[in-house]
């Protein structure tokens, strides 16, 4: 009898065991997806801006560089240069290898570097909210 009830827990807990494994993965695939989306929307925001920043960075240097010869100084032409670092930067983003840097840079901070990611005063923990919690709360009453 003892035999049957404790084969029949041990199946039970194998179920729950495979259940919450089937859960866990699911909830990885589901925040891979949602990753995916949002850095495709941050290329796709950049892509756009790069339209508009663009058009205004040429509209710009055509501006100036005839502002330039016209009054015959090139000291006109220097808003360019800060100019076109931004407009360098925002093509890099949409369409070079900036995520692809950005990305191993960041595995190498993971992977030798990785004290620089620890919290101030260590991870925290429940007890740490429950003080949190306790000392915000507008309805605690202390005896």
């Amino acid at each position: 009898m003892g035999f049957v009830l404790s084969k029949a827990m041990n199946d039970s807990l194998k179920r729950q065991q495979e259940s919450m494994r089937l859960q866990l993965e699911r909830q990885l695939v589901l925040q891979n997806l949602m990753r995916e989306r949002q850095t495709a929307m941050q290329i796709a925001w950049t892509r756009e801006f790069l339209k508009y920043f663009g058009t205004f960075f040429g509209f710009s240097a055509v501006v100036l560089t005839a502002g330039a010869i016209k009054r015959k100084n090139p000291a006109v032409l220097l808003p360019i240069l800060p100019l076109s670092f931004v407009f360098s930067y925002q093509y890099d983003m949409g369409y070079g290898t900036l995520l692809q840097r950005i990305k191993g840079e960041a595995e190498n901070i993971l992977d030798t570097q990785s004290t620089l990611l620890e919290l101030p005063k260590g991870p925290l923990t429940f007890e740490d909210l429950e003080k949190i919690r306790i000392s915000q709360s507008k309805f605690f009453i202390e005896k």
